[in-house]
């Protein structure tokens, strides 16, 4: 029977969650999804993300796809006259009730066989806000925003990030990973103070490597309390190779944003380029 390539885009509390992988004895943003999947088509289904998410990490547009039967996507309306994208969305959200609000299923809908949620993307954008004084630190924004002991030189941080643009080997960025490529394309890095005074850092990439976000960010952390010199993530790039100097910033600061993907007739293509040049790097 003919397979339909579904598309869903959601939202997530990574706080609740032990990361996106599913992994056994652990509750995971996959696990919960899949389990819920499970539940509507009566089978184990399986899905592709964008990018898998560390424990703690938020995200607001990450985006799976997921293959269904025909007949599996048009009896979610239950003969109803609704379209199964609606059905889908209003029964998964029934499903996933008990997770009170932790994870969201926003949209959903049919996309071409060619569309690869991971492969397909043109490029994944995070942000990341960290209260760098007392004064600035709301408890009810504690799950979303990380915070730091004393006040950061944010117009120094600015500046180290402008020189990492670029293609580049961010192999001193990036956990390494067997036979996982760490050259990306940094296509945005800034850093600057909002209106309530919290800082703000804005990524967005091609694609992201293991742990690579966080490691940018306590990097730039490490030049703004002045534990290294200014230009310190430059020296760093220059020699990719992940060691003991590395610092992650905390995972509960950094949410996905956004993934963008090209239009219908470039998919396949967009996929097959990715693959080539990333066939087992993490998305």
């Amino acid at each position: 029977m003919t397979d339909v390539r579904i598309r869903l885009d959601l939202a997530y509390d990574g706080g609740a969650y032990r990361g996106w992988a599913a992994q056994p004895g652990l509750r995971t943003v996959e696990g919960v999804l899949t389990d819920a999947l499970a539940t509507l088509i009566r089978r184990p289904v399986k899905v592709v993300v964008a990018g898998r998410t560390d424990a703690g990490v938020h995200a607001r547009g990450q985006v799976v796809h997921l293959d269904l039967q025909r007949a599996e996507w048009e009896g979610l309306s239950r003969g109803r006259d609704i379209p199964p994208q609606a059905a889908i969305l209003r029964r998964l959200a029934g499903v996933l009730a008990p997770e009170e609000g932790a994870v969201v299923v926003r949209a959903a809908a049919e996309v071409p066989p060619t569309f690869d949620a991971r492969f397909s993307a043109l490029s994944r954008s995070y942000t990341y806000r960290l209260a760098d004084e007392r004064a600035r630190r709301d408890p009810l924004r504690r799950g979303d925003t990380a915070w730091h002991r004393a006040r950061l030189d944010d117009a120094l941080m600015a500046a180290e990030t402008s020189g990492l643009l670029g293609l580049h080997d961010f192999g001193s960025f990036c956990r390494p990973r067997e036979r996982g490529t760490t050259i990306r394309e940094l296509q945005e890095f800034s850093i600057a103070r909002g209106e309530d005074g919290v800082l703000t850092a804005r990524l967005t990439a091609d694609a992201f490597c293991h742990h690579m976000v966080r490691a940018l960010i306590g990097a730039a952390v490490d030049v703004g309390e002045g534990r290294r010199e200014p230009g310190w993530l430059m020296r760093r790039l220059g020699t990719p190779e992940w060691d003991s100097a590395v610092r992650l910033a905390a995972p509960h600061g950094l949410v996905l944003e956004s993934v963008a993907y090209p239009e219908a007739e470039q998919l396949a293509a967009r996929a097959e380029q990715t693959r080539a040049t990333r066939p087992t790097s993490p998305a």
